[in-house]
């Protein structure tokens, strides 16, 4: 593959900047490799030194940094003052354009889990923006430049104790948002109805939270199977997520993946979120908890027996090449995975011949990095003008593709070359839909907390924040969690109290 064009420094040991995790003041912060893993330190004159588990690879770290890409953003909203990330807005600096974007509708909840962002019990407020606010929201993402953000995921607290969020949904999709997500525990899904409305409403994607499969780790479990269950009558996608803790549920990644296999007509993939500590916790907490993408590949393998390997995984960017190609193709700027290669990995797993326990990972078949290769000789041969016809270009590419298919090793059933034309030739939604119901998506994005956050990172994150901040604001996710979401929730919020007195019978609090 190219190597594109990144600020990033490569190789290791490297310098950074970060926080000290009890004053937030910026600090000089050191990446280097400690005993095969790949530590993060820095050292605050009033609170002493801090140091914490980066990456657990090394090996896996230094090949991710491969991948690296910076994207561009044409249009910010907000001046560089103090410098990243105390400008955010997105500001200058910024490397990636919004690929997700987070609306909290509210920070109410039915649940009262302890490793949550946005608790109102235990911060003592209520923070709900107005559905205009979400609207403009929503607006400052669909003018983001070169190309406006295209999917939005509504999140909390639990977004379905919003009585509007039907019509929040329902007005991002004709806003132009492609994708919608609601982020949710699932307890108001066990109500059919309410699945169906929110599925009528435009609802692209439930993104389910699930621990496990065993109530001693998720206590809802029969509440998720039954919220699967109504998706399914109605045919709406269900991503799981599950926040991964070392030593009380990394045991069942495993089955977590067999078990969307086998309901994967409804479920489109696993996403893993190795924990992400929200509230202070001492250095040997963090050392007993603490879980990175390497840990979580290497169980992956482990407990899917080899069918899955760590080898499989690719970060992020991997697929920038294909952003670039359409780009040429249709002469305009597309979506660009510009993530940090460290924020997160994923690969493809394909059910073989309708056997949910036999399962096949698509660089079993698929020679992978030849295939990028081949995309990127594509796009050059656009770029030159050398071929006149656009669609036979790129057929003449997917002839190339083809040698790179190993047709005895791919599941018996799929039509993967048929699959590959729709993506490449038509480029749009569906049929990236279309591919997304036969291929499990199996990923982890592992969002940083003040104690490991390194500022390279946030420069390029691709998952952001709206707020209803006048100005606009929209912040990365990482740096949202960590210094910014009490000092935006508190500005528009009401004390708890007071809130309850306005509504009496309101769930959530």
């Amino acid at each position: 593959m190219k190597t594109y064009q990144s600020a990033i420094q490569k190789g290791l040991p490297k310098k950074t900047k970060s926080f000290c995790p009890v004053c937030n003041k910026p600090l000089e912060a050191s990446i280097y490799e400690k005993d095969g893993e790949v530590m993060i330190s820095k050292r605050c004159p009033e609170h002493g030194y801090f140091e914490d588990v980066y990456w657990s690879d090394v090996g896996m770290y230094l090949w991710a940094e491969k991948f690296a890409y910076d994207g561009k953003i044409d249009k910010t909203h907000h001046k560089i003052e103090e410098g990243c990330p105390y400008d955010c807005g997105l500001c200058k600096e910024h490397r990636s354009s919004t690929i997700l974007a987070n609306i909290d509708v509210t920070n109410r909840c039915n649940l009262n889990c302890d490793f949550c962002f946005a608790n109102a019990n235990a911060r003592g407020y209520v923070y709900e923006p107005t559905f205009e606010q979400v609207v403009e929201m929503l607006t400052a993402l669909r003018e983001e430049k070169p190309v406006p953000c295209t999917a939005v995921q509504f999140a909390g607290g639990e977004p379905t104790l919003k009585e509007d969020i039907f019509d929040m949904i329902r007005t991002a999709k004709e806003m132009g948002f492609s994708q919608v997500q609601l982020a949710t525990n699932g307890i108001k899904m066990k109500d059919p109805n309410f699945v169906k409305r929110l599925r009528d409403a435009g609802l692209s994607t439930v993104y389910l939270h699930f621990d496990g499969l065993t109530k001693d780790v998720e206590p809802y479990i029969d509440v998720r199977k039954e919220v699967i269950e109504n998706c399914r009558k109605v045919d709406q996608g269900v991503v799981l997520v599950p926040t991964i803790i070392k030593g009380f549920n990394d045991h069942q990644i495993g089955d977590m993946i067999k078990f969307a296999a086998r309901n994967i007509d409804v479920i489109r993939g696993v996403n893993f979120q190795p924990i992400s500590f929200s509230g202070r916790a001492t250095h040997a907490e963090r050392k007993e908890k603490r879980y990175t993408i390497p840990d979580l590949a290497k169980d992956i393998e482990e407990q899917m027996g080899g069918q899955i390997l760590k080898k499989d995984f690719y970060p992020v960017p991997c697929v920038v090449p294909l952003s670039k190609l359409v780009e040429v193709y249709k002469g305009k700027p597309q979506i660009e995975f510009s993530a940090h290669p460290h924020c997160g990995m994923a690969t493809y797993v394909f059910v073989n011949d309708g056997d949910p326990d036999d399962l096949i990972p698509i660089n079993r078949f698929v020679n992978v990095d030849k295939f990028f290769e081949t995309i990127e000789g594509i796009t050059d041969d656009l770029k030159k003008g050398g071929i006149l016809n656009k669609g036979r270009a790129v057929k003449k590419g997917l002839e190339i593709l083809y040698r790179y298919i190993d047709n005895e090793k791919k599941p018996k059933s799929l039509r993967f070359r048929k699959l590959l034309e729709k993506v490449l030739l038509n480029q749009d939604y569906k049929s990236l839909g279309d591919f997304h119901e036969t291929a499990l998506f199996v990923g982890s994005m592992h969002f940083q907390d003040i104690y490991n956050i390194d500022i390279e990172r946030v420069k390029r994150c691709v998952i952001h924040y709206a707020t209803p901040d006048p100005e606009r604001r929209i912040i990365p996710f990482c740096a949202y969690n960590t210094i910014y979401r009490d000092k935006i929730e508190r500005k528009y919020a009401v004390p708890i109290d007071e809130w309850r007195k306005e509504h009496i019978g309101n769930e959530g609090v």
